[in-house]
């Protein structure tokens, strides 16, 4: 900087003004400045600026990446956002795991990020929720509700999955399966309350599928309940990648949809519109809840949040193609 601020003309100071843009520097100046920065190709240390403001501009977030495009898509618009505002984003992955999640929300801790945005595992035995309450690192959490009374922001689940389930339901179906996803994690559980909230208030016959939010797990599930002779007519699927396991056996099992099973399922992954016949989905706002959720945590960070917290959904959208029989 002394350096940049010597071929320039002018005192470090104002080069730090012109970096930071902390105090208006006139035009001839700031030009001045910013030829030498180019001559020079000075660039600010980071851990110095970070430990003199007591800010590391990073933002870390803790979720599940692999094996599920839906949290690809939300790195992706989360760190959009979280750039825009001049933040870099830090990831750890959880796994859904609850020792997982503790090391990865450690490790984020560990690089003195300013704050903590969580797709929480909400196991019953999970610690690292408690962990950032002790130690009162600024949270967000995002995806998936939980109990502690910090900012969350998620989709809609309950009645969007009963939308999915009613819409079988006037079709005709009698006899439908739920493919569920991992135990434990709010977003299982409000979806799976909303289909069988339709099966109990239609008097249908419900079967709950366990699919583990995984493909080879959904696979394996539907293969097992759609080989019998009395096999559900309608199938829900409670998220993308057990859309593809659904999928997959459905084929072994020589049955294509809608033909011979009406398909709907939570979650409208890219292609949906690319296989023959379309999926009718949810699809839900991703960018939309990416942007709400760094917003909470700058205000937050800024002071400028309110003093109660804030549980806030993510309206989704009913996207209605022909898996579910409809012309």
């Amino acid at each position: 900087m002394a350096d940049v601020a010597r071929l320039a003309g002018v005192n470090a100071s104002t080069v730090s003004h012109v970096l930071n843009g902390t105090r208006t520097v006139s035009e001839p100046t700031r030009e001045a400045v910013l030829s030498a920065i180019t001559r020079t190709g000075y660039r600010q240390n980071t851990l110095a600026r970070s430990l003199a403001r007591s800010s590391t501009t990073t933002l870390g977030l803790a979720s599940r990446f692999v094996s599920n495009p839906h949290f690809a898509d939300l790195v992706t618009s989360i760190e959009g956002s979280a750039r825009a505002a001049g933040y870099t984003l830090v990831l750890a992955d959880t796994h859904d795991d609850p020792v997982e999640e503790l090391r990865a929300v450690h490790e984020l801790a560990d690089r003195r990020v300013d704050g903590i945005l969580l797709a929480p595992s909400v196991h019953a035995d999970a610690e690292a929720l408690p962990f950032l309450a002790t130690h009162r690192i600024p949270t967000v959490l995002l995806d998936r509700f939980a109990d502690p009374e910090v900012d969350q922001v998620a989709p809609e689940n309950t009645e969007a999955t009963a939308l999915l389930t009613s819409h079988l339901a006037d079709l005709g179906h009698r006899r439908l399966a739920f493919v569920a996803g991992l135990a434990g994690l709010s977003s299982t559980s409000e979806r799976l309350a909303g289909f069988q909230r339709v099966v109990e208030e239609r008097g249908l016959s419900g079967v709950v599928l366990d699919g583990g939010s995984e493909t080879d797990v959904a696979e394996a599930a539907v293969r097992e309940a759609f080989a019998g002779a009395q096999r559900p007519t309608g199938v829900v699927v409670g998220n993308n990648s057990m859309t593809v396991g659904t999928l997959r056996a459905l084929r072994a099992l020589g049955l294509r949809s809608p033909r011979d099973v009406a398909l709907v399922c939570y979650d409208d992954p890219e292609w949906a519109d690319l296989v023959e016949p379309g999926l009718t989905a949810i699809h839900q706002d991703v960018p939309a809840m990416a942007t709400r959720a760094v917003t909470m945590i700058l205000e937050r960070l800024a002071g400028t949040a309110p003093e109660t917290s804030r549980r806030e959904r993510i309206p989704p959208t009913f996207r209605h193609r022909g898996s579910c029989g409809c012309p």
